[in-house]
């Protein structure tokens, strides 16, 4: 797989491949951010010639939070099972019944 087809796959954006200039965003704010919605990746704005804020549109940030929220229950997963925190799925499954028995109630 080439890293072209993996980034569209995955949604993954070469953030050095959209760059612009503060003066850019001061003179066409508009357009920066139809480009940044048309093509759901980031702009990086730099001041004196450094990174220093990213532009995106709404829909992307909020996808690329969701990918981190998932990143962190995998995370806080791993962590349960090598501490032993873990249930049999029978277990799990008479848990769940329980909690849901209560709140039939």
């Amino acid at each position: 797989m080439t890293r072209t087809e993996f980034e569209a796959i995955y949604g993954v954006m070469d953030a050095s491949q959209d760059i612009e200039p503060i003066t850019t965003l001061k003179r066409a704010a508009a357009e920066l951010i139809a480009r940044a919605k048309e093509r759901q990746g980031p702009i990086v704005i730099t001041q004196n010639g450094k990174p220093t804020a990213v532009l995106q549109d709404v829909g992307a940030y909020e996808r690329q939070r969701q990918a981190l929220v998932l990143l962190k229950l995998v995370a806080h997963g791993e962590q349960d099972y090598e501490a032993g925190r873990t249930k049999t799925a029978t277990q799990a499954r008479t848990r769940i019944r329980k909690r849901l028995a209560k709140h039939r109630e």
